[in-house]
């Protein structure tokens, strides 16, 4: 078990390492009080209408709409990401905000045909409990509020536990929040909605507390192998949200035009710093070097700096450790046969005190163990292969499940890589790139992705208890299967 002394995270820009602030560290000692009020919170939420409750969540949503832009400055000072993408980042918080008020008025159960006369069964959905949200730097703000959203229109009361990368979001969106309900009234109850700073150990805390039903983490798989034993064994339920190693199989018939530009944003958008970050890149050897041409001179093009002036395209990685880890990466993949382009430290043209690298393209000769591992930096392995069977083979001979894409124009190929045998993944797209999910559809993987699902379809199942119930509207007492139990 770890330990952290109560002090005050310092906050340093990775664009410049410059000080955004100092945010107290949530007591540990406290942790019990905020545990306690979220059970207080959701006692009162839960009795609360559905739609009355997606009435604070629409209120959320105008209070983001209205602040959009600072927050979004926000985001991409704390977690370096360039301007459209701290602004796309809100505009998803936005949109699941309309998903969930849509979704208070349809929290639908079933009515089940019984076999006993004078009896009706029914599927009810009840609220769940106080949801845990443990959060990552690279989206500070969205993820939480996928979860947040629906957690809150299921009735459940929300303990946040966001990255000490980037508290200064996370609080400022706190605040957004109290705003929208400031403006709903006395039906939110005190401690709705509460923010834990801190480290890993505030985390193990809250992750051990049986009070606390629903645990959602987005981070690593070694992350999510600390949580899920420990939330399974006090039986609590796990939405998790872990590790990716996202792979583009690219045909002969592929529109190598749309392609390039797929493989070029999913590869070094957000400094290649998402999970759902284009990490290898499966071409047909017939088209492999007139592709590889192509990326060349794309990454050539890439304009590297200040993700807060116009035309950047790549800003910072999160901190000198994220950049020390992708050269170690690349040092492994040269030692494995890899012919490596790009990939050095950028020093010139950049901010001084931000880690700024130059995406890298690395011809492989196999998918050797590097290749298998994910490096959360800009780094594309590229692989050669010969039928499509192959292919799909090497997508899925990776741990990570979570996003895969194929561009192809042939149907019967991207119909084969959409069918039970193709892609192992949880997300599989035909003629666009693994990542840029949008809010309505269920986001997740599987495998070592963890299983989770949040954001859209029936996602906000998670979030909320099944309950079967059957009525008996007759004056008799027929059992089930024909049991007889005469007295």
């Amino acid at each position: 078990m770890s330990s952290q002394p109560d002090h005050s995270l310092l906050i340093r820009s990775p664009i410049d390492g410059s000080e955004l602030g100092r945010v107290p560290i949530t007591p540990l000692a406290s942790l019990p009080g905020v545990i306690e009020r979220s059970e207080r919170a959701f006692e009162s939420w839960r009795e609360v209408p559905a739609p009355r409750r997606g009435e604070l969540v629409r209120l959320f949503g105008e209070e983001l709409r209205a602040t959009k832009d600072s927050l979004a400055a926000l985001v991409t000072q704390e977690a370096g990401k360039v301007t459209s993408e701290g602004q796309g980042e809100v505009q998803e918080m936005i949109d699941i905000c309309d998903f969930a008020v849509g979704l208070s008025r349809q929290l639908y159960g079933l009515t089940i045909v019984s076999e006993r006369p004078g009896h009706r069964m029914m599927e009810t959905w009840q609220p769940l409990g106080p949801c845990l949200v443990i959060s990552a730097f690279n989206f500070p703000v969205a993820v939480w509020a996928w979860n947040a959203a629906l957690a809150l229109v299921c009735g459940n009361s929300v303990i946040w536990k966001p990255s000490e990368k980037t508290p200064l979001t996370a609080l400022a969106t706190q605040q957004i929040f109290e705003r929208a309900v400031a403006r709903f009234g006395a039906q939110a109850p005190e401690g709705l909605m509460q923010c834990v700073i801190g480290g890993a150990v505030h985390g193990e805390r809250l992750v051990d507390s049986p009070k606390i039903p629903l645990v959602s983490a987005t981070g690593s798989t070694r992350m999510g192998g600390v949580v899920a034993p420990r939330v399974a064994a006090r039986f609590g339920r796990c939405i998790l949200e872990l590790g990716g190693n996202n792979a583009m199989i690219v045909a002969p018939s592929a529109d190598l035009d749309m392609a390039t530009r797929a493989i070029v944003f999913s590869a070094v958008g957000t400094a290649g710093q998402r999970c759902t970050t284009l990490r290898r890149l499966i071409v047909h050897r017939s088209i492999r070097n007139a592709l590889l041409e192509r990326l060349k001179k794309a990454y050539g093009s890439l304009r590297i700096g200040d993700p807060r002036q116009s035309g950047t395209l790549v800003g910072p990685l999160i901190d000198q450790t994220a950049g020390e880890r992708m050269q170690h990466a690349l040092a492994v993949a040269r030692a494995e046969g890899g012919v490596v382009h790009g990939g050095q430290w950028r020093r010139a043209g950049v901010p001084e005190g931000g880690c700024y690298v130059e995406p890298a393209l690395v011809e492989m000769p196999a998918q050797s163990a590097i290749v298998r591992e994910e490096t959360f930096a800009p780094i594309l392995y590229v692989l050669e292969y010969d039928t499509l069977d192959e292919a799909i083979a090497l997508q899925n001979a990776v741990s990570q499940g979570l996003s895969s894409c194929i561009f192809t124009l042939d149907l019967r190929e991207a119909e084969r890589f959409l069918a039970a045998s193709g892609s192992d993944c949880g997300i599989a797209n035909v003629n666009i790139g693994p990542s840029g999910a949008e809010i309505g559809g269920a986001f997740g993987g599987e495998k070592a992705t963890g299983g989770g699902r949040e954001s859209g379809s029936d996602s906000w199942k998670g979030y909320m208890r099944r309950q079967t119930a059957t009525v008996n509207y007759s004056a008799a007492l027929p059992l089930a299967q024909g049991v007889s139990f005469d007295l």
